[in-house]
């Protein structure tokens, strides 16, 4: 039985992880901590886990407690991390971080996108970006795991195949997506109250959202070149769920590729991928298709028989997005079956 700690359990993403967790057959939460929350019964602050968890409650965090389980989740916001991951790895305690953190490889890349130094830049080398699809090895033998944001998730996996095989023009890269309330955490916030969201859509962040250069460290590892990326996040008045069209130009040495050759690369990619579908040609992915579920769903289009690629993607923003891909990460690193706890289809209507 894999013992679990999770550092920052009241928000959206540690709630989550509680769900997901409950099912699995060989993992327990023993240690959820919460400065605010200490004393309270997780099921009183969350009553869809009675039955669960009942007997569990917020702790003030205590690295001893920590250190005596095999892995720490941190559902924290930025910059918390910094301070006790260390520690818990000298104790032998492996790490997967749901925030920022460890994701980009530039301590001061990070500081300049997060406003603050980097507080453990001797772990940026170590530390394993979890996107399944790309470093399940690594991830296997990891101490350290980043686990990717929610939108860099849609993305990237909307446009690998393209960019490993060097198909696409690697500059004029457009990312438009969409994301519901709940990506902006459980914390008070005018935007997010259902008064000011419903009825309504803004862009938000333009140019300047803390996920762009995440998304393009991964599309330039990818593309072994670096890459020119526009990306527009949207706020939507949805609960959960990302929504990803990205527009792509192919090369002029591939424009002569079918659709047929484009829907079997994209196939072929993810043959072996437990948590990607790829949806046949011209299909339009639905977020509620994906609510609950650990999946990123993909359509691949292309207008009138141009050199343009719109690929569309979809995930659920607390599940594959975050927590659910957190899970994932978990089962590779110690050899369980990697959907373990993770076999919820979506939720519909």
């Amino acid at each position: 039985m894999i013992k679990i700690g999770i550092v920052g359990g009241t928000g959206y993403t540690g709630v989550e992880l509680l769900r997901l967790l409950a099912s699995h057959p060989n993992a327990q939460v023993e240690v959820i901590t919460s400065r605010s929350e200490a004393g309270t019964c997780v099921a009183d602050m969350y009553p869809n886990l009675r039955g669960h968890y009942s007997n569990l409650f917020f702790t003030e965090p205590d690295v001893a407690l920590l250190a005596a389980c095999d892995v720490v989740f941190f559902a924290t916001p930025h910059g918390v991390a910094h301070a006790l991951a260390g520690e818990l790895l000298n104790a032998g305690t492996r790490v997967i971080d749901l925030s920022a953190d460890f994701r980009l490889k530039d301590a001061a890349e990070w500081a300049r996108w997060y406003g603050q130094p980097h507080g453990a830049p001797e772990l940026l080398t170590e530390a394993v970006y979890g996107l399944p699809e790309v470093a399940r090895k690594e991830i296997k033998t990891a101490r350290l795991i980043a686990v990717p944001g929610c939108y860099p998730t849609a993305v990237q996996l909307g446009l690998l195949p393209l960019f490993e095989n060097n198909l696409v023009e690697t500059q004029g890269i457009i990312a438009d997506c969409k994301s519901g309330v709940s990506g902006a955490g459980r914390g008070t916030n005018l935007g997010s109250l259902f008064c000011e969201a419903a009825e309504s859509m803004k862009a938000y962040a333009v140019g300047k959202h803390r996920h762009h250069p995440e998304i393009t460290q991964g599309l330039t590892s990818a593309a072994g070149q670096s890459v020119g990326l526009t990306f527009v996040p949207h706020l939507t008045p949805m609960i959960r769920g990302i929504h990803a069209t990205l527009y792509v130009r192919l090369s002029p040495a591939n424009q002569e590729l079918t659709d047929i050759q484009l829907q079997e690369l994209f196939e072929a990619r993810y043959k072996n991928e437990p948590c990607v579908d790829i949806m046949p040609w011209n299909s339009c992915p639905e977020t509620r298709s994906v609510r609950g579920a650990n999946v990123c769903r993909i359509g691949l289009h292309r207008p009138q028989g141009s050199d343009l690629i719109i690929v569309l993607a979809v995930i659920d923003n607390l599940v594959k997005g975050a927590s659910g891909q957190a899970v994932q990460n978990m089962n590779i690193m110690f050899g369980q079956d990697e959907l373990a706890g993770l076999t919820y289809a979506g939720l519909m209507p």
